[in-house]
C-alpha cells in the first residue's frame, strides 16, 4: 500500500509539473523589457520623423559659427510650419483610441493576458488607462498650428537674430525683407510668430507679404501643379515601403506591438499607426511630458516603424523618385538669385510644408545614401543619413547665409548651409563653408536652367509652360517693389 501511495504522489507530481510546462510555453511571450514612463533618455523621441518635435531635433551649430575675418550679407531662409494639431481624419479616430484603450485595460486587470516578458510597466499601464483624448481639439481644427508650434518658430526667429544681428535686425524695414507664405493657416501663423520673434509683438500686421501671381504658388507648393508627383505619390502596390509594411519583420513587430498590450491576436497596422501617431503629436505638443501611447511600443518597434516612414518619404520626396530632384527648381532658383544680387532685400524668409522642403534637400543632393534605403535592408541601415526625423522635424528650416570674406585670395564670396541649426557638410566645401563660385557651379542646372522644362519632367500639367515667364516677372515687380 505504502509502496502504491508513494507512485500515486510521483504521477501527480509529473502531472502538475507538465500542466506547469504547458501553461508557460501558452503564455504570451513578447520583447524586451522596457519602461517609457521611467526613461529618463528617451531617446526613441528623437526618431518620430516628420512629427519629431523641433526642441529635440535642432542643432547647436549656427551659435558656434563664427567665422573670423567674414561679414554675413545676406541670409534666405526656408522653413516648414511649427507642431500642428493631426488631421481631421486622425481626430475622428480618437476614439477609436478609446477603445482600443479599454480593450488594454481589460487584457491585463481581467482576462490577465500580459505577456511573460516585455509586458507594460505600471507606470505606462496606468498613463494609458487614464488616457483621455483633448475634447477642444475637433475635425474643424484640423493641421492647425499649435501654442507649441508658435514658440517653435518665435525662438527660431531669435536664435538667428542673434547669431545674424546685422541682417535680422529688430526693426522692421521693408527694404530689407522679404517674406512670402502659403495660404495656409499654420504656415500664416508661423510666419507670425516668426515675425513677432524677430520684431515684437504684433509687428507682423505692418509687414507686407508676397504672393504668388493670379493665386498660382509654383514657388512653394509645386507638387499641386504636378498630376505626374502626385500620380507617383499615390502608388502604393509594389513600392519599397508597401513591401516592408508586409515584410517578416513588420509583421513580427506588430504581433509583439500586439502581445506586449495584451492581445492575443495581431492588431491591424493602422490600429498600430494610430497609436503611434498620437504618441508623437502628444509628445510634440508638450515635450516635457510623457505621451501615454508611447509606452505601448519599446524602442527596437519604433525602429522599425521610423524605417518604414522615411521609406514612405523617400519615395514621396526623397531620392526614391526622379521626379523629385526636378519639382523645387523654382525655389532653388529662387535662393541663388536672391543670394547672387547686390541689391535688397538682405533677408528672404518663406514658410512652407514637408514636402517642399524634403524635395528640396533630394534636389541639392544632400542627405544621400551610397546604398538606397529598401524593403529589404533595414539592417544595413541604422546609420543612414535619409533619416527624416533629422531632415524634416516640425519647424524644420533650410537656410543659406552669404557672407563676404575679403581676406580670402581666392573667392572673397563665401556661403554656409544650415540645415535645422545643423552646418550641412558638403564634400565640395571646406568645413560646411563654400565658395560661391562652386555654389554656382554645382547648382547651375537651377540658376540658369528653364524651370518650365525641368519642372514636373514632361509630365506637367498646362501651368508648367508658365513657369518660366511668371518666375522672372514676380521676380521683376519684387526688386522693383524693394
Amino acid at each position: 500500500m505504502k509502496v502504491l501511495w508513494i507512485t500515486v504522489i510521483l504521477a501527480l507530481s509529473q502531472y502538475e509539473a507538465h500542466a506547469q510546462q504547458q501553461q508557460q510555453q501558452q503564455q504570451p511571450q513578447c520583447c524586451e523589457e522596457y519602461c517609457f514612463g521611467t526613461d529618463k533618455d528617451r531617446p526613441q523621441t528623437l526618431r518620430f520623423t516628420s512629427k519629431t518635435a523641433y526642441l529635440l531635433a535642432k542643432g547647436k551649430d549656427v551659435e558656434r559659427n563664427i567665422l573670423p575675418n567674414c561679414s554675413p550679407t545676406k541670409i534666405w531662409t526656408l522653413s516648414r510650419h511649427g507642431t500642428r494639431l493631426p488631421s481631421a481624419k486622425t481626430i475622428e479616430k480618437a476614439g477609436h483610441l478609446e477603445e482600443i484603450r479599454s480593450k488594454i485595460v481589460n487584457n491585463y486587470k481581467v482576462l490577465k493576458t500580459k505577456p511573460d516578458t516585455g509586458a507594460l510597466c505600471m507606470e505606462d499601464l496606468f498613463s494609458i488607462q487614464t488616457w483621455k483624448f483633448n475634447s477642444s481639439i475637433t475635425p474643424e481644427k484640423e493641421n492647425m498650428l499649435t501654442s507649441q508650434g508658435w514658440e517653435d518658430l518665435k525662438s527660431l526667429a531669435k536664435t538667428y537674430q542673434r547669431q545674424y544681428p546685422s541682417i535680422l535686425t529688430k526693426d522692421y524695414r521693408s527694404e530689407n525683407f522679404l517674406f512670402r507664405h502659403t495660404e495656409i493657416q499654420r504656415t500664416e501663423e508661423s510666419f507670425k510668430a516668426y515675425a513677432e520673434g524677430l520684431f515684437g509683438p504684433n509687428v507682423w500686421q505692418n509687414i507686407h507679404v508676397s504672393r504668388p501671381v493670379n493665386g498660382t504658388d509654383t514657388l512653394l507648393r509645386p507638387y499641386d501643379y504636378c498630376p505626374k508627383w502626385e500620380e507617383n505619390n499615390s502608388q502604393k502596390e509594389g513600392t519599397e515601403f508597401e513591401n516592408f509594411k508586409n515584410s517578416a519583420l513588420m509583421t513580427k513587430t506588430i504581433a509583439d506591438i500586439s502581445t506586449r498590450l495584451g492581445f492575443l491576436y495581431s492588431l491591424e497596422f493602422k490600429d498600430i499607426e494610430l497609436m503611434w501617431d498620437m504618441c508623437r503629436y502628444e509628445q510634440a505638443w508638450n515635450v516635457d511630458r510623457v505621451s501615454a501611447w508611447c509606452g505601448a511600443f519599446t524602442r527596437a518597434q519604433l525602429k522599425v516603424l521610423e524605417y518604414y516612414d522615411d521609406l514612405r518619404y523617400y519615395k514621396k520626396s526623397g531620392y526614391g523618385s526622379e521626379i523629385n530632384s526636378k519639382l523645387p527648381c523654382e525655389v532653388i532658383k529662387d535662393m541663388l538669385f536672391h543670394l547672387n544680387s547686390k541689391t535688397k532685400p538682405n533677408a528672404v524668409t518663406y514658410f512652407a510644408h514637408s514636402t517642399v522642403i524634403q524635395a528640396m534637400v533630394t534636389a541639392l543632393g544632400w542627405y544621400k545614401d551610397e546604398e538606397a534605403p529598401t524593403s529589404s535592408n533595414y539592417e544595413s541601415m541604422e546609420n543612414r543619413q535619409w533619416r527624416i526625423s533629422k531632415i524634416d522635424p516640425f519647424a524644420s528650416n533650410l537656410v543659406a547665409v552669404k557672407y563676404d570674406c575679403p581676406a580670402d585670395s581666392v573667392d572673397t564670396e563665401k556661403v554656409l548651409f544650415l540645415l535645422n541649426q545643423n552646418t550641412v557638410s558638403l564634400n565640395w566645401c571646406s568645413v560646411g563653408l563654400c565658395d560661391w563660385s562652386a555654389v554656382m557651379k554645382h547648382y547651375n542646372d537651377f540658376y540658369n536652367g528653364n524651370c518650365a522644362e525641368m519642372f514636373c519632367q514632361s509630365g506637367a500639367s498646362s501651368i508648367s509652360s508658365l513657369l518660366s515667364l511668371s518666375s522672372l516677372l514676380v521676380a521683376a515687380i519684387v526688386y522693383l517693389i524693394y
